[in-house]
């Protein structure tokens, strides 16, 4: 008996080009396998017979198949109207059957995989006129009601692991086949096209020059429905002589704010994946694949694995790979319990081409993965460099630069909790510290504002920030209708590509004062409070403790403890933990046993999350996660999703995957014009010596390098 074959079934309406795309499909995966291939269409008795048709399927060709034998059945003649030949298909080691009703109910608990193929009504006929001849054309409605009837009561496409919008254009297979690879149900089969994936080779060119990453960006990418810039915002000079304290500081930001990265996820290698509430949608082209389990599971399959190694002289750990953010209800899968988030609990693209610019060399560095596009790419790539060099040329802006303002109506906020209901809850953290249910308590909340989407210019929204609050670890993200602009200064979990770990929490914040004396005076009240110092040295024990989960024993250590880091409008305290990685060790585990950041949540962190949760009563999204890169050559740099304004239109998230998939989704307001939500999370950590009045006027100052720029005030103090 034959080893029973993997079966993979391609459904769809008529028209929608399953059988090219079955036959393009069985020849890629010939190039390993031995694959047999089934047309309903040589079994359905008639042009009427779709309901029989499945019925025969099943029965006569389907099962046999699944039991690993050969299928023996009956053919239909279309000319003369009546069964025809009896025909016999053989396992093999894949087996794609292709047609509609291919993944019928009836046949859904005998395959393996199911992809559904979508395309426009009009386009559907045309094609399926275009091969058929006018034999088909008497009986389309026919054969359509026929369609219509099935899909009413069983629905097929949403039963599916894979659906692609076939555009006939020739690039369906080829996204086919990578999306199936995500699916564990194929990873056995399918180890050589994984292996393909993951046996990459890097392109590389090193260009001497300093082009302005705004106008690079936008070239390059300002069209791109989804795009990442890594922006390494705040840029400052060099320290020189001798190491005093402001010396150690700018040292350190300037390793923070060394690289800047830009991509998109176009290009033959291009993919996005978005998470929700356990399920992961992994876009590949025209194809998008629906996983479902946890996300750290996933990213470890997609991740986890060194695959290519930098070129010499480059001396940033990206070599492409996926970028995005991870939102804070991720914690779900690492001790927290499950709050369903409006946003996607995480969104990342791959990028299989971007440029990195390294502000201390003054080079960008365009990365390319081998593929027939890439040459053309490259050559866009420098001709991109040279014209934002000549643009403009200056890095990036500098800390204290001029504050510009969006160029739109300043959006009205309403936050969550007054501040008496703030402080009401800062007084239940504080109960729950006196219980010892926990030391420290990170409580936050969220202004929004609703805006028509139209009236909002998203692009200027960032480079208006960034000009008024630089950061180290400043990012603009877009993902179709969800934009994240953040200002992060601060690093949640850093692993180089040999193993290296780093965390550098913030706890302890002051606001610039308003002349060099009184700013002197705040930066002197940070530094010696007692308050501020025991909350950052809590977090620091907590993150040493999570490191140490997969660190070599001995390898944890504190390189800086509560020292004072000053921005454009804060001062912060911020502390460095290093380990290293202990070989072997899965890294996107090491990640999840320090998510979310403990600077976000308070110690120990999963009861004072329990606690947070009753709290805050809300999902907090993007808001406390993380913002970075996860390369190809094992390495990851991850900010803390903090001084982080996120927009997104109305069902962002589902007109996304509509648009991956070939339908259409509307997202209007009352109004009748699609609307905007711009949301802004801010916090502090709450312990048994907080006043309450110190804890409100510390969130008003957090939200002001981003409210500022907007034009925005915080909201009014009163109500209950």
């Amino acid at each position: 008996m034959t080893p029973v074959p993997v079966i993979i079934a391609i459904d769809g309406r008529s028209g929608a080009g399953k059988t090219t795309l079955a036959i393009e499909l069985a020849a890629r995966l010939r190039t390993h396998h031995k694959v047999a291939l089934f047309h309903l269409e040589d079994i359905y008795p008639g042009w009427n017979g779709l309901a029989a048709g499945i019925e025969r399927y099943v029965s006569t060709v389907l099962s046999p198949l699944r039991r690993g034998e050969p299928a023996t059945w009956v053919s239909w003649d279309w000319e003369k109207h009546y069964d025809g030949d009896v025909r016999v298909t053989l396992p093999a080691e894949i087996v794609i059957v292709e047609g509609v009703g291919a993944a019928a109910a009836a046949a859904r608990p005998l395959l393996d995989a199911v992809i559904w193929a979508d395309a426009p009504e009009d386009e559907r006929r045309a094609r399926a006129l275009e091969r058929d001849g006018q034999t088909y054309e008497p009986y389309w409605n026919q054969w359509a009601a026929q369609e219509a009837e099935l899909l009413a009561w069983d629905d097929v496409r949403g039963h599916a692991d894979v659906r692609v919008r076939n555009r006939a254009d020739g690039t369906a297979p080829a996204d086919v086949l990578q999306a199936l690879t995500y699916l564990p149900g194929l990873a056995t089969v399918l180890v050589p096209e994984l292996s393909a994936r993951r046996g990459l080779r890097l392109l590389a060119e090193r260009i001497e020059a300093r082009p302005d990453p705004a106008a690079l960006f936008e070239q390059l990418f300002g069209t791109s429905a989804n795009a990442v810039w890594l922006d390494s915002s705040l840029v400052p000079p060099r320290p020189q002589g001798r190491h005093s304290g402001h010396d150690r500081e700018a040292a350190a930001a300037a390793e923070r704010s060394r690289f800047s990265i830009l991509a998109d996820d176009g290009g033959t290698f291009g993919q996005s994946v978005r998470h929700h509430s356990g399920t992961n949608r992994i876009t590949a082209g025209c194809a998008t694949a629906e996983v479902p389990g946890p996300f750290f599971r996933w990213l470890e399959t997609a991740w986890g694995q060194k695959a290519v190694r930098g070129p010499e002289g480059y001396a940033c750990d990206f070599t492409l790979g996926w970028l995005g953010y991870m939102g804070y209800e991720l914690k779900r899968e690492t001790g927290g319990s499950d709050v369903p988030s409006d946003t996607p609990d995480a969104a990342l693209i791959f990028a299989g081409r971007a440029v990195v610019l390294d502000h201390a060399e003054g080079t960008a560095w365009l990365l390319a993965i081998d593929a027939p596009d890439a040459p053309d790419w490259l050559a866009d790539a420098r001709h991109a460099v040279a014209g934002a060099a000549e643009a403009g040329g200056a890095a990036a802006p500098q800390a204290g630069g001029s504050g510009a303002v969006v160029p739109f109506p300043s959006p009205v906020f309403t936050s969550r909790d007054t501040e008496l209901s703030y402080k009401r809850k800062i007084a239940a953290a504080q109960n729950e510290i006196a219980e010892g249910n926990s030391y420290e308590v990170c409580l936050t909340t969220s202004l929004t504002a609703e805006v028509p989407a139209d009236g909002l210019d998203l692009w200027p929204t960032y480079l208006a920030l960034r000009k008024r609050n630089p950061a180290p670890f400043a990012s603009f993200l877009r993902f179709g209708g969800l934009t994240v602009a953040s200002t992060s200064p601060e690093r949640f979990l850093r692993i180089t590509s040999d193993g290296g770990m780093r965390a550098e929490p913030i706890k302890g914040t002051r606001p610039r004062g308003a002349d060099p004396e009184a700013d002197a005076e705040l930066r002197h009240d940070l530094a010696t409070s007692l308050k501020d110092r025991a909350e950052n040295i809590m977090i620091v024990d907590l993150l040493r403790n999570d490191l140490s989960h997969f660190a070599e024993p001995g390898s944890v250590t504190v390189s800086r403890l509560c020292e004072i880091e000053s921005y454009a409008t804060v001062h912060q305290l911020v502390s460095t933990i290093d380990a290293q990685l202990l070989p072997g060790s899965p890294r996107a585990e090491a990640v999840a046993a320090c998510f979310p950041a403990g600077s976000m949540t308070g110690a120990p962190k999963i009861s004072t999350m329990a606690i947070l949760d009753r709290l805050e009563e809300a999902p907090r999204g993007v808001y406390s996660g993380a913002i970075g890169y996860f390369s190809l050559n094992g390495a990851t740099d991850l900010a803390v999703a903090i001084r982080t304004l996120v927009v997104q239109t109305a069902d962002a998230d589902s007109t996304a995957g509509a648009r991956a998939a070939g339908d259409s989704a509307a997202g209007d307001g009352a109004g009748g014009g699609p609307t905007a939500t711009l949301s802004l999370g801010v916090g502090g950590a709450i312990t048994a010596d907080s006043a309450p009045q110190e804890e409100y006027e510390e969130i008003r100052t957090k939200a002001f390098g981003v409210l500022s720029t907007l034009g925005s005030e915080f909201p009014a103090r009163t109500g209950s």
